[in-house]
């Protein structure tokens, strides 16, 4: 279980195939406070370290995670936002986020906004999720206010600090992301899904 705060970045470091799986060595500044059997948030991926040596950590994701994630794209360099699990008694200062990416998107417009940057991001509608005006969004691991929701888009507006601390900054016209919905809009949807 996260928040959607993001609490530091890492940099991939190396990926190995194995059969079906991907062992990714990430470089992190909270290396030093991970063990191994530890849940991490990668870019909104719940993923369990499974070797720890200096700064360097491992996590193996299996096809399943492969098939609905963009984490088959990341490269070598490639810079993903980190949360470790939540903490009971901790404040919840983002939203639930269980770490279960539903399905991928796409950027499809950003723009500057005098001090913010307003994003716009589109995915399949026929995975039947939703936004909800107002309501939470998880986009790569960040939990956000979903504004301008349409059936297939929504927008999301990025204050400086969020742009400086994740990986958003390096996001362009077509970056393929990670969504999680919010629990009540997939609970919402699921009812919809089924009276149709």
């Amino acid at each position: 279980m996260f928040t959607g705060i993001i609490e530091t970045l890492g940099r991939i470091h190396e990926i190995q195939k194995d059969q079906n799986n991907l062992h990714i060595t990430v470089d992190s500044s909270i290396t030093n406070e991970l063990k191994i059997d530890q849940s991490v948030s990668h870019n909104g991926i719940c993923l369990t370290v499974v070797a720890v040596k200096d700064s360097f950590y491992t996590v193996t994701a299996i096809d399943e995670t492969i098939l609905k994630t963009n984490i088959g794209d990341w490269k070598t360099g490639d810079i993903v936002n980190l949360e470790r699990g939540m903490k009971l008694g901790d404040r919840l200062d983002g939203h639930i986020v269980q770490g279960h990416v539903d399905q991928t998107g796409t950027c499809i417009k950003i723009e500057e906004a005098n001090g913010s940057w307003n994003y716009t991001f589109e995915y399949d509608k026929n995975l039947n999720n939703i936004t909800i005006e107002k309501g939470s969004i998880t986009v790569n691991g960040v939990s956000l206010t979903v504004v301008n929701s349409k059936t297939n888009e929504f927008s999301v507006s990025i204050i400086p600090y969020t742009f400086e601390n994740t990986n958003f900054k390096n996001f362009k016209v077509g970056t393929k992301i990670n969504l999680e919905f919010d629990v009540v809009g997939k609970y919402i949807s699921r009812l919809y899904s089924i009276n149709k």
